[in-house]
C-alpha cells in the first residue's frame, strides 16, 4: 500500500526542519565560543592522537579521500543517471545535472556558513592528511553525506526493496567512514563532523519533501 504524497512530503519537510533548527543550534554553540574547542571535541581528538597506528592512519586516508575531489562530484552525476533511468537520454541527463547542481548548490551555501563562522581548525602538528579553510562544518563530511542521500534517492527509484535497503546500509557506512576519519586524522573536531551531518541532512530532507510532493514513487521494474 502507498501512502498519499502530500502527508509523506509533510513528514520530509518536518524532518528538514528539525534538522535545520539543530544545526542552526549547534552553529550557534560554536560561534558562541569563537569556535573554541568543547570538552568533547578536545577528549575525542586527544584519544585519536594518542590512537593512530601506521595500518589505521592509512586506512583513514584512503576513507578519508573519497569525500572530495572529484569522487562525489562523479557520485551525484551517476545518482542522477540511475535516477534517470527510463526517462529517455535526455531525461537522464536531465536528472543527472539536476542532481550535480543541487550538490553544486549546497556545497556553494556550506562555504558561506564555513567563513561566517570561521572556526580553526585543531593544530597542525596533530594532523595526519591535508587540510586547508576553516573547520565548522566539515567539508568532506558534509559532501559525502549528500552523494549518499543522492545515491540513496537513485536506488529508491531504481531498485527493489530489499536491494534498496542493502545499498542504504552501505551508503551510509561509507558516509559515516569519511567523517568519523576526518576526526581521527585530527583535522576536524567532531562537533564539526555533527555540523556536517545536520547540515547535509537538512538539504537531503527537504529535497525529499519536494520530489515525493511532486513525483510519487515510481513502480519497479523487476515485479514489485
Amino acid at each position: 500500500m502507498r501512502f498519499p504524497a502530500a502527508p509523506r512530503a509533510t513528514r520530509w519537510g518536518l524532518v528538514a526542519a528539525l534538522c535545520a533548527a539543530l544545526f542552526a543550534v549547534l552553529t550557534v554553540l560554536v560561534a558562541a565560543r569563537h569556535g573554541s574547542p568543547y570538552a568533547v571535541d578536545e577528549g575525542v581528538h586527544h584519544w585519536s592522537v594518542r590512537h593512530r597506528p601506521a595500518v589505521a592512519v592509512a586506512l583513514a586516508r584512503g576513507v578519508t579521500a573519497t569525500g572530495t575531489g572529484p569522487v562525489p562530484y562523479l557520485g551525484a552525476v551517476a545518482a542522477g543517471l540511475v535516477a534517470g533511468w527510463g526517462r529517455g537520454a535526455r531525461g537522464r541527463l536531465l536528472t543527472a545535472a539536476g542532481a550535480l547542481g543541487f550538490l553544486v548548490l549546497a556545497q556553494g551555501l556550506r562555504y558561506v556558513v564555513l567563513n561566517g563562522v570561521a572556526r580553526p581548525r585543531p593544530p597542525v602538528a596533530e594532523w595526519e592528511t591535508h587540510a586547508s579553510g576553516f573547520s565548522f562544518p566539515s567539508g568532506h563530511t558534509a559532501t559525502s553525506a549528500l552523494v549518499a542521500g543522492l545515491l540513496a534517492w537513485a536506488v529508491w527509484r531504481a531498485a527493489s526493496p530489499a536491494a534498496a535497503r542493502l545499498w542504504w546500509a552501505l551508503f551510509a557506512c561509507w558516509a559515516l567512514a569519511v567523517g568519523l576519519t576526518r576526526v581521527y586524522l585530527g583535522v576536524h573536531w567532531p562537533t564539526d563532523i555533527l555540523g556536517g551531518w545536520l547540515y547535509a541532512l537538512t538539504w537531503l530532507a527537504a529535497a525529499m519533501a519536494v520530489v515525493v510532493g511532486i513525483e510519487p514513487r515510481p513502480e519497479a521494474t523487476s515485479g514489485r
